[in-house]
């Protein structure tokens, strides 16, 4: 393992309970974390783990949510935020500052800091940049995973694919927010075991995750879930 590193990619569904379904069959993920506290952005959730990695599915319960608009900009379920663990929180906030990038949540915890960007800033997704203590803990994905890093199945994400109208323009800017250095329209994390791949969309087209790339053992095959397409390998990842 070596950081910065995708640890999470969320997808927005109208239905989250046949979203769950999907994932659990085509994945073999299990047993998602719920998190209440998401009801505090009008929102239902389903957390799943995939190895030390993880796939959320968020639900929009009232009008007006950030989730909500997405589901309407892009006519339906779709891809919607991609969480990053970083090493230092300082050198993160610095390259944040240095980007003119804005912060729409910035919230800490002994275990991890956690700072959401702009999308109008950071286009493509929003991005999520986070700094956990100890490195591999990651508190979203539930109790077990708050402050420790428990035993695990083996799997885990591989990458994404977003759809954006400049991509290697976007890859500069996630590139520098991540501090890596980019290839074109690729952004190459986690020692080479995952890639970010930008691809073009007409400016009338909206800016979004298209494609989450995962290892799963047992599971191989390409289905679409929530708008986007999942692309999964029988391989193991621990």
């Amino acid at each position: 393992m070596a950081l910065p590193r995708l640890r999470q990619a969320v997808v927005a569904a109208i239905d989250l309970d046949a979203t769950a379904t999907a994932l659990e069959q085509h994945l073999g993920v299990h047993d998602p974390f719920n998190d209440l506290g998401v009801g505090h952005f009008g929102l239902r959730n389903a957390v799943y783990a995939l190895g030390d990695t993880f796939i959320e599915i968020v639900s929009p319960t009232q009008d007006e949510t950030a989730a909500g608009r997405q589901i309407a900009r892009a006519g339906g379920d779709c891809g919607y935020m991609c969480m990053f663990e970083l090493a230092d929180a300082d050198g993160t906030r610095r390259r944040v500052e240095e980007a003119g990038a804005r912060l729409v949540h910035d919230n800490s915890h002994p275990d991890i800091v956690d700072l959401h960007l702009h999308p109008k800033d950071v286009p493509g997704a929003i991005v999520a940049l986070d700094i956990t203590d100890p490195v591999g803990s990651w508190r979203w994905g539930g109790p077990e995973w708050t402050a420790t890093v428990p035993r695990h199945e083996p799997g885990g994400l591989l990458g994404l694919t977003v759809a954006v109208h400049e991509p290697e323009t976007v890859a500069g800017i996630w590139g520098g927010l991540l501090g890596v250095a980019t290839t074109g329209s690729t952004i190459i994390l986690d020692g080479g075991a995952q890639t970010i791949d930008f691809v073009p969309v007409p400016p009338t087209e909206v800016e979004r995750i298209v494609e989450v790339r995962a290892a799963a053992p047992g599971h191989s095959g390409e289905q679409v879930i929530a708008g986007v397409r999942f692309r999964c390998i029988d391989e193991g990842t621990v």
